[in-house]
């Protein structure tokens, strides 16, 4: 039992350590699975769905059954008796008018589903975005960590020559240490590197709601694909598919019929009341026996009744859903102002942070050439180690920052497609 139990363990940790191929397209679709916000909103969908029916609106009549038995013992100074009853009745009450509100009841119900559909629309958007951005900021915090390892694997060869160098007289201690100490402090960085990269990594299985012992091998190239886009293609995308937009549309339908459900109440109302009741009744007396008697009631009632004067209840409703519907009505063109100049913004940040991709590549190959050269100059004697280790910093930042303006682009161009209401499309599959 011991070497099975041995074995249980060794098996537990592999599986502990597992790890598996990730695609950004399997993240979101994970994501879209399993996130716990969105799940949530799917219920919130489809309790609109169901609360959406002809019933909930008030078209249809309701019905009552109900069924009795009474028993009662009377004693008094000539005959004692039991008298048992039996009564069932039915029951059935429907409004036939009531100033069109049944079908502005059922048009409402109509919207708040959409509204809700809408509203998932923007949990799958809000998701999709922010599955993208956690996705990339993986890749960013693994490229930046092989940069320090690259930087740190330099020092360290660096330190190891100049400790080789001081054993065969050809360098001094000072040389030694400054060569150590570059080597430290670079090692830090890498393992600080390391920590924040599990971390984005375990912020991405949160999204995705998936166990975080998983560690996950993403397969997606880090890199920045700039696309040419219109401005004028843009309003027009985002008037025609923004979901906040579609929302304020939806919310403005609403504030309409609140105004048609105001109005209705000055109409008048017509119901019908009906139904049967049948009784058996048997006394039961101590010198007399038992007598059974039955009886049947049907009836049928119609009510038309109309509010002459409430206190100006009524009126003070509609004029108050009248002012409400102007105030979405402003809310919408704001709405509109207020996307458009977002949208004017986010496409001028896309176009410099495109430039600023392109100015970053080019930073960067300007870099490189010049840490190889330093490389070669300090190894020769021909710069002393400060210089060789300011060339050493600069590629370290230009590097890390070459790799922040991919990750800006790729944010900036998330957040024009989520706000042209394409980020659906786009990730679609």
């Amino acid at each position: 039992m011991k070497y099975y139990a041995i074995i249980f363990f060794v098996l537990l940790a592999v599986a502990s350590n597992a790890q598996g191929q990730l695609s950004l397209s399997d993240a979101i679709r994970i994501s879209l699975e399993n996130n716990y916000d969105l799940e949530i909103q799917r219920n919130d969908e489809l309790i609109a769905k169901v609360q959406n029916t002809w019933g909930a609106a008030g078209r249809y009549p309701y019905i009552d059954l109900s069924a009795e038995a009474r028993t009662n013992y009377n004693i008094n100074e000539n005959d004692n008796f039991l008298q048992n009853q039996y009564v069932g009745s039915a029951t059935l009450g429907w409004t036939l008018f009531d100033g069109f509100s049944v079908k502005l009841n059922k048009q409402r119900l109509n919207e708040l589903e959409t509204l809700s559909g809408q509203n998932t629309g923007l949990m799958v958007e809000s998701t999709i975005q922010s599955v993208i951005l956690a996705y990339y900021s993986v890749l960013l915090q693994k490229e930046k960590l092989d940069v320090y390892e690259e930087v740190m694997q330099l020092s360290e060869d660096l330190y190891n020559k100049s400790a080789f160098q001081k054993e065969i007289g050809s360098a001094v201690t000072y040389d030694v240490l400054q060569a150590q100490n570059a080597y430290l402090e670079d090692k830090s960085s890498y393992l600080l590197q390391q920590v924040s990269y599990k971390s984005s990594l375990r912020d991405l299985q949160f999204l995705m709601a998936t166990d975080s012992l998983v560690d996950y091998e993403l397969t997606d190239d880090f890199e920045a694909i700039p696309i040419e886009y219109q401005l004028d293609e843009l309003e027009e995308a985002m008037l025609a598919n923004n979901k906040s937009l579609k929302n304020q549309y939806i919310n403005q339908n609403l504030l309409k019929n609140a105004v048609s459900s105001a109005k209705s109440d000055f109409y008048p109302r017509l119901s019908f009341a009906g139904g049967a009741t049948a009784s058996r009744t048997g006394v039961d007396y101590e010198t007399q026996g038992v007598n059974w008697s039955n009886m049947n009631n049907f009836y049928g009632n119609f009510t038309l009744s109309f509010n002459l004067f409430g206190g100006g209840a009524k009126k003070r409703a509609k004029q108050i859903a009248e002012i409400e519907q102007q105030s979405g009505d402003v809310s919408l063109v704001q709405m509109k102002h207020e996307l458009n100049n977002q949208l004017n913004n986010v496409y001028e940040f896309y176009e410099v942070r495109k430039e600023l991709l392109d100015v970053a590549r080019e930073n960067m190959e300007t870099a490189k050439l010049n840490l190889q050269i330093s490389r070669e100059k300090y190894e020769s004697g021909s710069i002393n180690s400060f210089n060789f280790r300011d060339v050493q910093n600069l590629y370290l930042n230009v590097a890390l920052g070459e790799l922040e303006a991919i990750y800006q682009f790729v944010d900036i161009h998330t957040n024009l497609l989520r706000l042209t209401g394409g980020i659906i499309q786009q990730y679609s599959e």
